[in-house]
């Protein structure tokens, strides 16, 4: 547990020893998960060192979660219309932006919306049906922007606002769908 004199929020942590050179702390399913070196023996350094890091992402999900109980998922959308809207996005993007993809996959994906491979396959998390039509042209353009640019740096978000010039929104939007659909569909 991990407290702050300034703000007294308990943190709850997980701690995983693995082989790895240097420690790392994680958010990926909305609980903070210290990823350390199996010979690491004390984390209260690394907690103090990012205590200010964890706070900020700690209010960040709380206030995800209390935004997520005002939203809706769409339940009506099939996994064939999921596949058969992804694929019109895709050629409108390859089309109107010159992106490219090679082939598209869906699956049930832990952690990601989706993915690009350097091998320019796109990936999709089946569980975006439950998103809106934005959002999911969003997480696309996203995708395939990394067959231009593989890193986010600041090209690749100078590309993203060439179509969506509410960004942050929108990331934001998908964190709290992102808790939504923990709670209402993997539970």
């Amino acid at each position: 547990m991990l407290e702050n004199n300034e703000n007294p929020l308990k943190i709850d942590y997980k701690i995983d020893y693995r082989e790895v050179k240097y420690p790392r702390l994680e958010y990926k399913t909305g609980n903070l998960i210290l990823i350390l070196p199996k010979n690491h023996d004390d984390e209260t350094k690394i907690l103090e060192k990012y205590k200010k890091w964890i706070i900020c992402k700690e209010t960040t999900i709380k206030q995800a979660l209390e935004e997520a109980k005002k939203k809706t998922l769409n339940l009506d959308r099939t996994d064939a219309e999921l596949r058969q809207l992804v694929h019109s996005i895709v050629n409108k993007y390859r089309n109107d932006s010159h992106l490219e993809v090679n082939q598209i996959f869906f699956r049930r994906m832990r952690t990601k919306w989706a993915s690009f491979s350097s091998k320019g396959n796109l990936t999709i998390n089946s569980v975006l049906k439950y998103l809106n039509k934005e959002l999911i042209q969003y997480i696309i353009f996203h995708e395939m922007t990394h067959s231009l640019e593989r890193k986010h740096n600041v090209r690749f978000w100078r590309r993203i606002e060439t179509k969506f010039n509410d960004v942050s929104e929108k990331e934001r939007e998908l964190l709290v769908y992102w808790f939504l659909i923990q709670k209402e569909v993997n539970q």
